[in-house]
């Protein structure tokens, strides 16, 4: 929708909604969902899109539904994340976790690696850091998913740990990054900070991102938090993987 649907001027609340996350694996049966934010009604907008431009940080409630071979309600109203899972009998969802807590390290991650062209530096640093397992600086093997289903990524780090990201990268429409601040990043960025997780844009907390438009897109990255934020580390020191290449492995002589 390009406007916000006024229901009743005078609601305490607002909704932002992505009706149907992952759509592209409908037809292979893959889990997708509703992700969902509940922010307060600003007083002074009127009622317009400008009452969605806040920051995540203020979002009074948030959450998803994945529809998978469980239907469950992932939920947070700012005291811990909780899963409710459908009853198919009664009709009920019913709690079956309460107050998750993400393992803070982590041997999983979850990136498109066939965008590795267009990453930045640090993140190809990283990515290579990772395929390197035990050989390389990280000293562990990793295990890498790619769901390509936001709702299915974020269920599963909240089951058992691991990092997602979708960086921004050099292609056009992706330098700003590809996901939605207002109903996807700023959602899933509450539910895995609740859950001792933590999600950045890359450089800062999503939660504190201001918002400037219905669809802002923002880079992501999110979950354990210790990985989360070695990578804020990588980002930081630019980390430039040519750089540590031996001559033509990833750029020519000519070629800056």
């Amino acid at each position: 929708m390009d406007e916000p649907l006024v229901c009743d001027d005078s609601a305490p609340l607002i909704v932002a909604l992505d009706p149907l996350d992952g759509s592209s694996n409908i037809d292979t049966d893959v889990s997708i969902g509703t992700i969902f934010s509940i922010l307060p009604a600003l007083a002074d907008a009127g009622g317009g899109m400008h009452a969605f431009f806040q920051p995540g940080s203020r979002q009074k409630a948030a959450g998803y539904v994945i529809y998978g071979p469980q239907c469950a309600l992932v939920l947070t109203v700012g005291t811990g994340t909780h899963i409710f899972t459908l009853d198919r009998a009664s009709g009920e969802f019913r709690l079956t976790r309460s107050a998750i807590q993400i393992p803070a390290s982590a041997r999983e991650y979850a990136i498109n690696a066939s965008n590795q062209r267009h990453w930045s530096g640090a993140i190809r640093a990283y990515f290579a850091d990772c395929i390197e397992g035990e050989d390389g600086p990280r000293g562990k093997d990793f295990n890498m998913r790619w769901i390509a289903s936001l709702v299915a990524e974020c269920h599963r780090i909240l089951a058992r740990g691991g990092v997602f990201l979708y960086p921004a990268d050099a292609r056009k429409g992706y330098r700003q990054g590809r996901l939605r601040l207002l109903y996807e990043a700023n959602p899933i960025a509450l539910l895995i900070e609740q859950a001792g997780g933590k999600a950045i844009d890359s450089q800062g907390p999503i939660l504190q991102i201001p918002g400037m438009a219905l669809h802002q897109r923002t880079p992501l990255i999110f979950g354990s938090r210790s990985e989360v934020e070695l990578i804020g580390r990588y980002v930081a020191a630019r980390h430039e993987l040519s750089e540590r290449a031996p001559l033509f492995g990833y750029r020519g002589l000519f070629r800056a």
